[in-house]
């Protein structure tokens, strides 16, 4: 049977396979492992994105929380990296995001924090899980007085917001931006946020409506936001994804600048200030061989890990590294906070461009990508994790990296949240590269397909 968690916490399309029961389940098992073995009436902080969903989703979340005798304190629509901060800052016991982060709005996920503010370990998951799928359910019932009960945190997004300014290091003042919200969890704090630090903000896709976030707009499609910043002669546009996690930027051209692009940039000014450990960035696989060339040229050592921001954070936890993250713009700055967080990466971003009088379009030209084709090849969710199990596309591979040799290369891996394995071909030639990958998609879904 197929893990219930991803790589991003349990999701699907809300109220058909992350049904509301499946919620409440979810809320009793991850109170009762993160939290019951405490010697105290536990707390659990709940956070949501902007979906349809959220709030049928939170109710019987709160409800499986208290039933075991939990204290559930709600922050309403927060992004998620406010949650892994307000875990701490408020000493909770856990920390839980409802969010699908930038998928569109009929999906939803349940995400939990441990007290320290991280992702839990696949050990911690599969403990929760045991209790979810279990056929009895053998978790406590308290009564009475013992049993959990529902708060308001209102001081949830100032704490967020007062966190966010006091990490700045310097004013923002002149900069011209634009803001991307995604329709989604950062439509307040985001323009709160950079308009207190003295930026002149421009912002686009800030009124959710619960059924558009994501929609056209945010870190996954970035056309409107690279029209407004030529449009309007802007010096920087960020675009966040629906629960603001990760952050796409562009530069004052109107050209994309991506994780890896934003991760040298960071990696660089920490390693000028001294401030770099051990001069290493960590990085996924899905990375561009661009980041290699450019950690060379910089003097900086590179670690990778397996698809997932929180493989990347492992490896920073374990090795004590500041800076890590992925391609798709999950940035982790361990210095800071303990998950990706969109809004955090954005104004080191913007204090980089204004402390060192410099165009982002020049601070990113210390990396220069290789062509790179990633194409989706949709599966049968039960056989996404089989694909090497299958002679011809092993045999296709193999094939592909003789022909690279050393040149290029090929990742293959399957959606942590989708019905989907990813292909990825990077080399010289973006042409050929992507005839290749079409062919190697096309073989994946007529082996592992409907």
């Amino acid at each position: 049977m197929a893990r219930m968690f991803g790589t991003d916490g349990v999701r699907g399309v809300a109220n058909k396979e992350l049904t509301p029961l499946l919620a409440f389940k979810l809320g009793r098992a991850g109170a009762y492992v993160l939290a019951m073995a405490k010697h105290h009436k536990p707390t659990i902080i709940v956070g949501c994105d902007t979906r349809l969903s959220c709030s049928m989703l939170e109710n019987a979340l709160v409800a499986g929380i208290c039933s075991t005798g939990a204290t559930a304190m709600c922050a309403g629509v927060i992004p998620t990296p406010a949650i892994a901060y307000l875990t701490r800052k408020y000493e909770a016991d856990a920390g839980v995001m409802i969010s699908a982060s930038h998928n569109s709005f009929e999906f939803n996920g349940i995400k939990f924090f441990s007290d320290q503010g991280y992702k839990l370990l696949d050990e911690t998951e599969d403990q929760i899980e045991s209790y979810v799928t279990a056929e009895e359910d053998t978790l406590p019932n308290p009564v009475g007085e013992n049993l959990g009960k529902r708060i308001e945190c209102t001081t949830a997004f100032d704490d967020y917001l007062s966190y966010l300014v006091e990490t700045a290091g310097c004013s923002l003042k002149g900069l011209k931006i634009v803001l991307d919200c995604a329709n989604g969890a950062s439509y307040r704090v985001a323009p709160a946020l950079f308009e207190k630090l003295g930026a002149d903000i421009t912002v686009i896709h800030n009124e959710p409506t619960g059924v558009n976030i994501n929609k056209k707009c945010g870190s996954t499609h970035m056309e409107s936001l690279c029209e407004k910043v030529k449009e309007i002669g802007a010096d920087i546009g960020f675009a966040f994804d629906g629960d603001a996690d990760r952050l796409l930027a562009v530069d004052e051209n109107g050209e994309m600048v991506d994780g890896d692009a934003i991760m040298s940039i960071l990696a660089i000014a920490l390693k000028k200030k001294g401030l770099l450990v051990r001069n290493t960035l960590v990085i996924t696989i899905m990375s561009n061989m661009g980041v290699d060339i450019m950690a060379k040229a910089n003097g900086i050592d590179i670690v990778k890990t397996k698809v997932g921001d929180r493989y990347v954070l492992e490896e920073m936890l374990k090795s004590g590294y500041v800076l890590g993250g992925e391609q798709s713009g999950h940035v982790i700055a361990l210095q800071h906070n303990t998950t990706g967080d969109g809004l955090l990466t954005a104004l080191k971003v913007a204090e980089i461009v204004a402390s060192e009088k410099k165009k982002l379009s020049e601070l990113a030209s210390v990396y220069t990508a290789l062509p790179q084709v990633l194409i989706n090849a949709k599966v049968r969710n039960d056989l996404k994790y089989s694909f090497m199990e299958n002679e011809d596309i092993k045999a296709m591979c193999e094939e592909l990296e003789n022909e690279f040799n050393g040149e290029g290369r090929v990742v293959i891996r399957p959606s942590g949240t989708e019905p989907i394995v990813r292909v990825m071909i990077e080399g010289k030639d973006y042409e050929y590269i992507k005839r290749r990958a079409e062919l190697l998609a096309a073989l994946i879904e007529s082996k592992l397909g409907i």
